[in-house]
């Protein structure tokens, strides 16, 4: 199998694609591209329009957006992708749910906390995304109620796209107590030995 090229650094949304790689056995080579500056280069927006990381080129396949890729990796290793149509529909729920609920909120809680310089922060915005986090969490906790994994027994593509994004607010300090169940599922996730691998190489940058 030739190695794909994953265009980022693991310090970015990228990360989600290294752990991803990791977890498949996918050979692959890291193209190291910043998001401030490598991004904007005339060749970079020819794979991605959008002038962001990461970007996956697979042969003739150029695919952008970090879950999405992800979702294409799991397939194309053939260990990772849900044998059964249920599951299946429970890759994609949980894969929307972290883009759509998940991120936005962790997002304006990371930017306005760690990310942005302290006089371009913006304490409400910080605020009003940590309480949809905590709704979030909170819904994760709930799940995780008579289950250790989203789908059931065992860990599966979905903990991995939700995990791999969680992970942001989890590194960073954001305060898990008040949700154990689900602290204790993503220091599973995150824990594994491809996920270890993974976070050596953003945590060493």
């Amino acid at each position: 199998m030739s190695p794909v090229k994953l265009y980022g650094i693991p310090r970015s949304r990228a990360f989600r694609c290294l752990l991803a790689l990791e977890e498949t056995g996918i050979p692959y080579e890291l193209v190291a591209t910043d998001y401030r500056e490598g991004c904007k280069t005339e060749a970079f927006r020819k794979l991605n329009p959008n002038a962001k990381i990461p970007v996956l080129v697979d042969g003739d396949l150029c695919l952008w957006e970090s879950l999405a890729i992800n979702l294409y990796l799991f397939r194309k290793s053939g260990t990772l992708w849900p044998k059964t149509p249920e599951d299946e529909a429970r890759l994609f729920q949980w894969t929307l749910w972290t883009a759509t609920e998940a991120e936005p909120a962790q997002g304006a809680w990371f930017y306005n906390t760690k990310f942005l310089p302290p006089e371009e922060r913006d304490p409400a915005q910080a605020e009003k995304g940590a309480e949809k986090l905590r709704a979030c969490l909170a819904v994760l906790d709930q799940h995780l109620a008579d289950r250790p994994y989203l789908c059931g027994e065992a860990w599966s593509a979905a903990d991995l796209q939700v995990s791999s994004v969680l992970y942001t607010s989890w590194a960073n300090g954001f305060d898990y107590g008040p949700y154990p169940r689900a602290k204790a599922w993503l220091e599973r996730c995150l824990n594994r030995p491809a996920a270890l691998k993974a976070r050596g190489m953003r945590e060493a940058a």
